[in-house]
């Protein structure tokens, strides 16, 4: 006669092996340790096998109960991915969803905008990873990526959430001290605060004028710029701007607030510098997963564009 499988002794002996002992799989399963040892003589009866040797102080698996641990975990597996699928089907986001975003950003802005679809999709475990700079497209660690400009590789998934620029300003204080710059070459001879974030060259600027912007006559001018000052977290930088210590070129949400408190000022206006829209970006394998597509809809709903207006 064919061995008895039950579909509970599954999990209860998964379970079993993961926690390495009876009493440490009674406490993981809230009973007596004779009561695990009473269930397992009876899953073992039912094979008409031994699945695990015991000793007084640990357990290890037979042959046996190798093969019928790895079986149980792929049965197991395949039963939750069907439960996923299934909830994906009558549009219940679930499941585990790790996001990575810069620094600053993801403090001021997706950390906010998470706590809000966490509220709302609690079947959705959410992990946030912050970083100085975005991970490459290869890496699997990540399912959505929040980041500043459009990624080189196409073997991902981008959505556009907002256009973005990056602004140059400069406290009133310190340009009352060193003057206003009239022209790219003129940043020469000014303090530059330098970020180094990302593959760009560090304190090479690139601008270009607004009113050829686009145009196919755009003249653009590349300035090295110098100063006393860098850092890779831009909000530090922000602050070392607002403290006068020379002109800084910042993603439009970043100083938003303080260009319009005028702590800050816009330096050479008629100068645009290259842009930084923010993506949503997510591998190909995620095309289909529900709580991806969730999220990246939740988030570019929720995002007033550009996001520093708050």
């Amino acid at each position: 006669m064919a061995a008895s499988i039950l579909p509970a002794d599954l999990g209860f002996f998964s379970t079993l092996a993961a926690a390495g002992s009876l009493s440490a799989a009674a406490r993981e399963l809230g009973i007596s340790t004779p009561a695990v040892s009473k269930r397992l003589a009876l899953v073992e009866a039912r094979l008409g096998l031994g699945l695990v040797n015991r000793s007084t102080r640990r357990m290890s698996l037979t042959p046996e109960g190798e093969l019928y641990l790895e079986h149980a975990r792929r049965i197991l597996a395949e039963v939750d991915e069907m439960a996923r699928q299934l909830g994906a089907s009558r549009g219940t986001p679930q499941g585990l969803l790790r996001v990575n975003a810069t620094l600053g950003f993801g403090r001021s802005h997706v950390a906010p905008v998470i706590s809000r679809f966490a509220r709302q999709h609690p079947q959705v475990d959410v992990q946030l990873q912050l970083s100085v700079n975005p991970p490459p497209a290869s890496d699997d660690s990540y399912d959505v990526n929040i980041r500043f400009g459009a990624p080189p590789d196409a073997r991902v998934i981008a959505r556009l959430i907002a256009r973005n620029r990056r602004l140059l300003c400069a406290s009133p204080a310190y340009l009352a001290r060193h003057g206003e710059p009239k022209a790219p070459a003129d940043l020469a001879r000014h303090a530059c605060i330098g970020i180094r974030q990302g593959d760009e060259a560090y304190g090479l600027w690139r601008l270009t004028p607004v009113r050829a912007r686009g145009g196919r006559a755009a003249r653009s001018e590349a300035v090295k710029t110098r100063g006393n000052l860098s850092t890779n977290d831009g909000e530090i930088a922000v602050l070392w701007a607002l403290d006068g210590h020379g002109i800084l070129m910042r993603a439009e949400w970043d100083i938003a607030r303080h260009l319009q408190s005028g702590r800050l000022v816009p330096v050479l206006p008629g100068w645009a510098t290259p842009d930084a829209d923010i993506y949503a970006v997510w591998p190909q394998r995620h095309a289909h997963s529900l709580r991806v597509r969730a999220f990246v809809d939740f988030f570019a709903q929720g995002f007033a564009a550009p996001a520093a207006s708050g």
